[in-house]
């Protein structure tokens, strides 16, 4: 794959391209993420990005070193994420646009400049700098979506789809283990937006998903159902793969 660094800097890039043209009453306007302008997508985006950017590492108001969230904590990343946004709702556009700006075009050279084998601090574990890498692009991705599908405006797939199928698929025994199930080993072959097909697996496994690769990440991404996905499941446990698979945090 591309180096997921200068696709993480890609991604944003897209995504600024996007947000540097909005009326001020697209930025008022409800996204995709329910109870949420396009606006507080953008703040929620800034905010988990400035995480990053802190000395640390740590969510504000945690340990150094700390994950945004303790194992025992009874907070989901959802209602954390909405305590910040309310936090700061109302910021104008221009000042909200550029807050993300600083924060966003600054993280993929931060990931990039720490040493091999650092951990990073990350919701409720740690992360290398490349996974962290990744599950900034998928957010940043369908997030995007958010915006941009209830406008209207045009957000194209590209390659870098790439690393969010391979995080999805990376993460489904966590994924499993959340929906308190047994994990299923399963082969994906999936076709990749620019042409050329992308697999992910033992190809000798019972389970495989076959289909766009588009849709398989959306499914992750909670932003398409898999029964409205031309994505098709064989094999025994292959639909319980696209029931739980997800690219985001818990």
């Amino acid at each position: 794959m591309t180096d997921v660094f200068d696709d993480l800097a890609a991604e944003y890039r897209q995504l600024d391209a996007v947000l540097e043209k909005l009326t001020d009453e697209q930025w008022g306007a409800p996204s995709a993420a329910k109870g949420w302008s396009v606006a507080d997508v953008v703040l929620h985006l800034a905010q988990s990005e400035e995480v990053i950017a802190a000395p640390t590492g740590a969510a504000a108001g945690a340990p150094a070193g700390a994950p945004f969230l303790p194992a025992d904590s009874p907070t989901s990343m959802d209602e954390l994420a909405e305590q910040m946004v309310a936090a700061e709702r109302g910021l104008p556009p221009a000042d909200l646009l550029a807050r993300w700006r600083e924060a966003a075009m600054a993280t993929p050279d931060t990931l990039r400049d720490h040493p091999p084998g650092t951990r990073l601090p990350w919701v409720r574990t740690s992360l290398s700098p490349r996974t962290l890498a990744t599950t900034r692009l998928a957010e940043h991705w369908a997030h995007a979506l958010d915006i941009t599908v209830p406008l209207g405006i045009a957000y194209p797939d590209t390659d870098r789809l790439r690393h969010i199928a391979w995080l999805a698929h990376r993460t489904l025994p966590y994924a499993f283990a959340l929906a308190g199930l047994p994990d299923v080993p399963v082969f994906c072959d999936l076709d990749a937006p620019g042409g050329g097909r992308w697999t992910l697996g033992d190809p000798g496994s019972a389970a495989r998903i076959t289909g766009p690769a588009a849709e398989f990440c959306r499914v992750g991404a909670r932003r398409l159902a898999p029964e409205d996905s031309s994505l098709v499941a064989e094999g025994p446990g292959a639909a319980d793969v696209l029931r739980v698979v997800r690219n985001y945090a818990a």
